[in-house]
């Protein structure tokens, strides 16, 4: 996997960056009124409108990806003028044997329309205020219209971004080329512009956050910073995530056309989301600002209005979400645009692919009927004879070393490996949360504890559970007040543990306790492995409306060895720490793409009366907005694994991904249970159960390995750089 910008690239978008700061400044944008003269003919100046016209039509030949990345900066610097337009423009221009000297070097401004003019004469178009030329289709043609001043209406917009009504029909028409070829390419231009607005957009919406940040950071209020409020600061890491996820999926839409697959329908939602992204933050992020955000003199509201305006063009951005429902449910088809080469690398390789085969084989050959049936998606579905043996076939923790009872496997070929189990509905709760614990034994045990805990745990022989939580302290784990007292040559302990998920079956707990209360809270914590088997030791369970069991733990006098301590005495931050973070990560595509096809097929069972539920066009819409979440959400996933991998410093790049897809799996698990009502409301064996089940269990996964808020905390201060947050 590779999801870095090549040389040539990063050169390319660092010119663009430094050009734009400097000749697209606020002051400039404030004057140009939409559209600036100077600024037009110095982007002219460095190829931007001849950069994807076809080098045998005098143009530069570059890929769709390039473009994308200037756009990314036109939106981040609010470039006066239809760059996006003009660029995929100009392409068809070229492409039809249009002679492009005077669009390349800026002596003339073309836009494109977005509706054939045969039916709609007169247009809205994007920097029509400006433009000279415009490329329209009309029926079976495509045609270059001359415009002047008699042919626009130009007013007053909401973002005074060069946005002109446009008699298209009056003005002069010369036909570039007709027939079938000629439209496609029309239609494939149209396409592209999707994405290089949907760039655009993401651009805008990163700068607009990254003001916010900057004035949380100095606004103060009674005393502190405001970025330190919540109320502040969360939203902005909700919208940084989510801008982070967009701009992964323009790419990887951009790679998938490129290695030819057919994606046409992610195209309208690659735009869609991050036409509402950078919509919702412009209004956040002026909120931000309070009272000031409203005046002329803060750049912010050049932000926002500008999110709002620039998708406008195109019409209700929620008609993008409906053409994604054709496309998916009705059999729509789009032209795709020729995007040249995308050098991303999003396959997890061959080491990856090699690993899935053979855990899928082993799935395939141990899991007879009675076992399936035994599958749960709790702890409840663990089995130790599958344990063990998978622990044997070297499956069980593959990203060990051979000579601790794995493969060397690297993070990707494990995140593949996750997929297979998930694949089959296998638990992975106790192999997950022992590979965490293994992990940290490995790092601070004693030599007793390797040999009587990891050595039974690498061989599938032990399990462990997690014990953070108390009754009394919920998600602030270091306020534990399970007390660990000196004892002769060990330790005694004495409390009680909440959500203790799995210690019913598991052989060891990894317990965070109180050593030392006459310290900050921090600093008095010892962490300890714990034998269920202690005297002392009682459980009891806690059900929940997952259909899951966790539970409580007491504590009455266990006694320990100080060798089954991990770490030093009231250090246990640091070993607490290790583990936290290795839990901070990853994300719920898998869970939410499961959810999205059970609810497409409740939807081919519904019946409404005028048809199935899924020819409905309103239900295409609300499937395609979950599956727009859910691509993004992926995105975010596969960079915190990329960033863990290759070492890229790419801060709170895991909580984003846990916070934000968890957050979202809430959100569309409560849509698609509306859409599917009353069906989904049935816990019937199939299609019903996982839409229903799916909305349970998604409440849980925005507190499991800390909450929302938690994830929200860490991104805005690791990611944009602002206080540590209170409420």
């Amino acid at each position: 996997m590779d999801l870095s910008l090549k040389d040539d690239q990063q050169m390319l978008r660092d010119t663009f960056a430094r050009f734009l700061d400097e000749h697209s400044s606020m002051e400039r944008v404030r004057k140009a009124g939409g559209f600036d003269r100077a600024l037009w003919e110095g982007l002219a100046g460095l190829g931007t409108f001849a950069m994807r016209v076809p080098e045998d039509a005098g143009g530069l030949g570059l890929g769709a990806l390039d473009a994308a990345l200037v756009c990314e900066e036109a939106g981040r610097t609010l470039a006066s003028g239809p760059v996006a337009e003009a660029i995929v423009a100009a392409r068809v221009i070229g492409q039809l044997g249009g002679d492009i000297d005077d669009v390349a070097s800026g002596a003339k401004v073309v836009t494109i329309a977005h509706h054939d003019v045969a039916s709609r004469p007169v247009q809205w178009l994007a920097g029509g205020g400006s433009a000279d030329l415009v490329v329209a289709r009309r029926g079976d043609d495509v045609v270059l219209i001359s415009l002047d001043d008699s042919d626009r209406k130009v007013e007053e917009t909401l973002a005074d971004n060069g946005l002109a009504e446009i008699d298209l029909a009056a003005a002069e028409q010369t036909v570039l080329e007709s027939g079938r070829q000629a439209t496609d390419r029309f239609a494939a231009a149209l396409e592209e512009w999707q994405l290089l607005m949907a760039a655009q957009l993401n651009g805008l919406a990163r700068q607009a956050v990254k003001l916010a940040a900057e004035y949380a950071c100095e606004r103060q209020a009674f005393g502190v910073p405001i970025g330190t409020y919540q109320a502040m600061s969360h939203p902005l890491a909700e919208f940084i995530s989510a801008i982070e996820g967009g701009n992964l999926l323009v790419w990887k839409v951009l790679h998938e056309i490129a290695a030819g697959d057919e994606v046409g329908y992610k195209i309208p939602l690659a735009l869609w989301f991050n036409a509402d992204v950078a919509s919702r933050a412009g209004i956040q992020c002026l909120r931000t600002f309070g009272g000031y955000g409203l005046t002329t003199e803060y750049d912010i509201h050049l932000y926002n209005l500008r999110a709002k305006a620039l998708p406008l063009t195109l019409g209700d951005p929620q008609r993008l979400l409906a053409k994604a429902g054709r496309r998916l449910y009705a059999g729509e088809q789009a032209v795709l645009p020729d995007v040249g080469e995308v050098p991303f690398d999003f396959d997890l390789g061959e080491e990856a692919n090699a690993l899935a085969d053979e855990l899928d084989a082993f799935f395939k050959e141990t899991l007879t009927p009675e076992l399936q049936a035994h599958a749960h998606h709790s702890w409840d579905g663990h089995h130790p004879v599958v344990h063990e043996k998978m622990a044997k076939a070297g499956l069980l923790f593959p990203e060990l070393p051979p000579e601790k009872g794995g493969r060397g496997a690297s993070p990707y070929a494990s995140h593949a490996a996750g997929k297979v189990w998930a694949k089959y509905g296998w638990s992975a709760h106790a192999k997950g949360t022992t590979a965490m614990v293994a992990a940290i034994i490995d790092k601070f045990g004693s030599d007793e504890l390797r040999e009587k805990a990891l050595k039974p745990i690498r061989a599938g022989e032990a399990i462990c559970s997690l014990g953070y939580s108390e009754p009394g302290s919920g998600s602030d784990v270091f306020a534990a007040q399970t007390r660990a007292t000196p004892d002769g040559n060990g330790w005694r302990i004495d409390g009680t543990k909440m959500f203790t998920s799995g210690s019913n079956i598991a052989d060891w707990v990894l317990m965070l306790t109180r050593t030392n209360p006459d310290v900050p809270k921090h600093k008095g914590l010892t962490m300890f492995l714990v034998p269920t088997s202690a005297e002392g030791f009682d459980v009891q369970p806690v059900y929940t409306f997952q259909d899951e069991r966790t539970n409580i733990t007491f504590y009455d006098g266990v006694r320990i060895p100080d060798s089954y301590r991990l770490g030093e005495v009231d250090k246990g931050v640091v070993a607490m720490s290790v583990a936290l973070e290795m839990e901070h990560g990853g994300g719920f595509f898998d869970e939410s793409m499961e959810m999205i096809h059970a609810a497409e097929e409740l939807c081919r069972q519904i019946e409404t009366g005028e048809g199935r539920l899924i020819d409905d066009p309103l239900a295409q819409m609300r499937l395609a907005r979950c599956l727009a979440n859910a691509y993004a959400g992926e995105m975010l996933g596969l960079r915190s694994l990329w960033s863990s991998r290759e070492g890229k410093n790419l801060p709170a790049a895991g909580p984003m991904a846990k916070m934000w897809t968890s957050d979202r799996y809430l959100y569309d698990s409560s849509d698609l249970i509306d859409l599917t009502a009353p069906l989904s409301l049935s816990k019937r064996k199939g299609a019903a159960y996982l839409v229903n089940l799916a909305y349970r269990f998604s409440h849980a996964t925005t507190i499991w390995a800390g909450t929302s808020e938690i994830h929200r905390s860490m991104i805005g201060e690791r990611a944009l750089g602002l206080p540590r947050s209170r409420g």
